[in-house]
């Protein structure tokens, strides 16, 4: 399961030979074009990949980029475990996604539009007889099929009051389509959250008859599960003997500053939920053994902190202690899957920018890896026989794409290759990695990426990336909105560091920037800097620094502190720590990030709040902001451009009105990625 490299081939080549050989390779990458964000665009999306139960298929999603139409459609393809037999499986609607097998692997069960609103669906795996199960008013998302093939368990808005009441729901959806008010009334916290304002239904847990007919609530009654507090699709599960689900849920009555989600489990037939887990911190992703004895899920100590470190529990069902079997393990825990013997776990594991599958044994001890090298891998799943593992792989020069290892080892099988066209016609650069000494000689890693057709003799502009978070990391992952590969194929060295805060690199790192965001982060951010302009192939004279989230704070805390820089982009950035607490959806962020609300901790708010040195500002700055970003308000970049305004600064601002935290529409995305980089390109043109 490990990528295998002969290097010693390598080294007994002699270099007349290797110099032969690279001439064509390097012919042939100038001969491509740059990987610009229409290329970018070209790319197929692949996600959630599922294995059939009999080993011999994997069911998949692809997204696919429709400019023009300014959507995103995605539809369901096959392939099979050996390689062949890719098809694409959908062709109406424009979201077909959850593909899961049925237990006897004869049909796939999915979510669709193609009738006009979300509900379950059931296809052959040739992608034939397409049948509606459910027709639900209120819609279904995250369909699960149970083991023993008799039920679907999903999730669905409704109104508390109706439950899984159809006729109740529809009713009260027409009285309120109807109403010509729409005014929101609110008596207590968390009334929106991401991009959305709190409405009068939930997301409640449904079961329904494989074959179709009515809905039973798993969660009824209106306290049972608050606004936003459900988990997603990966956070319900049915037990091996289809009698049991288990659940995540935050059912805290003060759910805006609380992360302590819970693990619940609940009878099929119904009846009253039972609480299993009992950190102060989130507990999520609960997974059965394969023979039904243990449950596992994910789970932070610390309360209140959404960036603790996760670790892996596992309990016996017949007891009621939870054991954690990573302790030993200063790594995060990304997800997992259960081995079909029951025995062993496999995990993903976040370390300096990459992903890694390792193997633990259920009752804990030393780790053993099984895949390795410079790559994210993801979405792991073994065959029943337990001799195959089926993951998804991506790097930063490379889209995702599936992949499988056999247990004898072996050079991993690539399962498609649906990218492989464009990729073809395109220069892409690979990572390269550096590590400089940050604040206080703490080791700081980061990331290169250099410009196609790259001459070592020339200057280069630099343009330097600012991860958000702050709690986050770059990596050998491939993006799609801060995409390094269109930023270098502009003409630019792109830096990606990893300075204090970043994760995958101990929780102990990732916890120095809490409190002290200007601190120490900058710094190791300033020493990444300066390395980089004395490179001899980088323009000190012509640098450019970008971020988005804490990177956009970041952006907008270096305004304020340097003016080395000859350019600035703060996309979602946040500029005044009194008025973001205020306005935030995420208060238990903002609660431990400043170790309590304005009035708690004003010197902290104070200390660290670029607002504060608004009077410093002299750099060029792109501003960005949606304004349906509720996580950091379009009024923290509406503040920073009035300043930059009124003190004559060159600047610009960028909104959009459809947008949140995120630019997700593709001509909105386009947008994006042409002015961030005509204005980049504008002010480093100049000496």
């Amino acid at each position: 399961m490990t990528r295998r490299y002969n290097f010693d081939m390598t080294r007994r080549v002699g270099f007349c030979w290797l110099a032969l050989a690279l001439a064509p390779l390097a012919l042939r990458a100038q001969n491509r074009a740059p990987f610009d964000a229409q290329a970018m665009m070209k790319l197929k999306r692949i996600a959630e990949p599922q294995v059939s139960p009999d080993g011999k298929w994997v069911a998949f999603t692809v997204m696919t980029i429709d400019v023009a139409a300014n959507t995103r459609p995605r539809h369901i393809w096959i392939v099979g475990t050996d390689g062949t037999g890719l098809k694409q499986l959908t062709t109406e609607g424009n979201r077909n996604e959850r593909p899961r097998w049925s237990p006897d692997s004869t049909r796939i069960a999915y979510i669709s539009d193609r009738a006009g609103s979300m509900q379950i669906w059931t296809m052959e795996p040739n992608g034939g007889n397409h049948r509606q199960i459910s027709s639900l008013s209120t819609e279904a998302s995250g369909v699960t099929w149970s083991p023993d093939g008799k039920h679907f368990l999903f999730t669905s808005e409704v109104y508390p009051e109706c439950g899984a009441d159809d006729a109740c729901n529809k009713k009260r959806i027409d009285a309120d389509s109807a109403s010509k008010v729409k005014a929101r009334i609110y008596t207590s916290l968390l009334y929106r959250h991401w991009t959305e304002w709190q409405g009068k239904r939930r997301q409640h847990l449904l079961i329904m008859a494989a074959e179709g007919g009515p809905a039973r609530d798993l969660t009824p009654g209106p306290n049972q599960v608050p606004p936003f507090s459900l988990g997603g699709p990966d956070d319900y599960v049915f037990s091996p003997d289809s009698k049991e689900v288990a659940y995540t849920a935050n059912l805290d009555a003060d759910a805006a500053m609380s992360t302590n989600s819970e693990i619940y489990v609940v009878p099929v037939e119904g009846g009253e939920a039972k609480k299993i887990s009992t950190s102060a911190g989130a507990d999520n992703a609960p997974q059965y053994s394969p023979d039904g004895k243990y449950i596992a899920w994910r789970s932070q100590q610390r309360s209140g902190f959404e960036s603790d470190r996760w670790r892996l529990l596992v309990m016996e069902r017949t007891g009621v202690i939870s054991n954690s079997i990573t302790e030993n393990l200063d790594r995060n825990i990304s997800g997992f899957a259960w081995h079909p013997d029951s025995t062993r776990i496999a995990l993903l594991v976040e370390d300096r920018g990459r992903q890694t599958a390792q193997l633990v044994t259920v009752t804990g001890g030393s780790n053993r890896i099984i895949t390795q090298g410079a790559y994210h891998v993801d979405d792991l799943q073994f065959t029943r026989d337990g001799r195959t593992l089926i993951y998804t792989e991506q790097s930063g020069s490379k889209p995702v794409e599936i992949f499988k290892a056999v247990s004898g080892g072996g050079t991993p099988m690539a399962l498609t290759k649906l990218n492989d066209d464009v990729l073809s016609r395109h220069q892409l650069t690979p990572l390269e990695e550096f590590t400089v000494p940050g604040a206080e000689d703490t080791p700081v890693h980061s990331y290169l990426v250099k410009p196609p057709n790259f001459d070592s003799r020339r200057k280069y502009p630099l343009l330097l990336l600012i991860h958000g978070g702050p709690q986050g990391a770059w990596g050998e992952a491939f993006s799609y909105r801060w995409n390094p590969q269109v930023f270098a194929a502009a003409g630019f060295v792109v830096a990606m560091p990893n300075p204090r805060g970043s994760t995958g690199y101990g929780q102990r790192f990732t916890d120095e920037i809490s409190g002290d965001w200007g601190g120490r982060v900058y710094d190791d951010l300033m020493a990444v800097t300066d390395y980089l302009a004395k490179l001899p192939y980088v323009d000190p004279e012509r640098m450019a620094a970008a971020g988005g989230s804490y990177g956009g704070y970041m952006v907008n805390w270096i305004l304020g502190h340097s003016n080395r820089f000859k350019a600035l982009v703060s996309h979602a950035g946040v500029y005044d720590l009194r008025s973001m607490a205020g306005e935030t959806e995420e208060l238990w962020f903002t609660n431990w990030e400043f170790k309590g609300m304005p009035w708690q901790s004003p010197e902290v708010h104070e200390r660290w709040s670029p607002s504060n040195f608004a009077s410093n500002f002299r750099t060029p700055t792109l501003v960005i902001h949606g304004e349906l970003d509720f996580r950091v308000p379009y009024g923290q970049g509406l503040q920073l451009f009035t300043a930059l305004q009124v003190q004559k600064v060159p600047s610009k601002l960028l909104i959009y009105p459809d947008e949140g935290h995120w630019i997700m529409k593709p001509q909105n995305s386009l947008l994006w990625y042409s002015t961030f980089l005509d204005w980049v390109t504008e002010w480093t043109a100049k000496k």
